[in-house]
């Protein structure tokens, strides 16, 4: 199925109709020629006449083995995706009032975290009325992230969000 997709991208031997395409690649002297002579070198080479750039004037054509041509597009394309960065969000949660087991223990974690690459969220998260204690909460994240800085740099300062103040870490590039 995936394979279709990409056949439709290339026309190949007699689907090209054009009078005249440009031939490059190895194994064949480059220059203009008609689509007849183009498909009898290929054909006396065992090989396929793939048209590369339909846009140009005459069209660029290229004789390849269209499988292998085929299998070689999909692995890069397999490997650019694996190569695609992946972000993971951890999440460490506080309270206003967190002693400072808890808040060692969490530091230990989200340090792991950040070595592994991934982003850390810290929040402090408001019960009923502990709202009041807003700033206690601020402190404990402004600390957090002054504990953090050889691991991360911060993304966003620490902002309300209705009963949650959050801030955002990100990994410090490693040399």
């Amino acid at each position: 199925m995936k394979n279709d997709k990409l056949k439709d991208l290339h026309r190949i031997n007699d689907h090209i109709r054009e009078k005249e395409v440009r031939l490059v690649g190895e194994n064949v002297e480059m220059g203009v020629y008609t689509i007849e002579e183009a498909l009898r070198k290929a054909d006396a080479l065992g090989l396929d006449l793939v048209e590369i750039s339909p846009n140009a004037v005459p069209p660029v054509c290229r004789i390849i083995d269209y499988q292998k041509f085929l299998y070689q597009q999909k692995k890069r394309e397999k490997e650019m995706k694996l190569k695609a960065a992946k972000v993971v969000v951890k999440e460490v949660r506080f309270g206003p009032q967190t002693d400072e087991h808890d808040y060692n223990f969490k530091l230990k974690h989200a340090q792991e975290f950040l070595k592994d690459g991934n982003k850390v969220k810290a929040y402090v998260f408001f019960k009923g009325r502990s709202i009041l204690f807003k700033e206690q909460g601020e402190v404990l994240l402004l600390r957090f992230a002054n504990d953090l800085e050889d691991y991360a740099k911060v993304d966003s300062m620490p902002t309300l969000e209705g009963k949650r103040m959050i801030i955002m870490l990100s990994p410090k590039k490693v040399k």
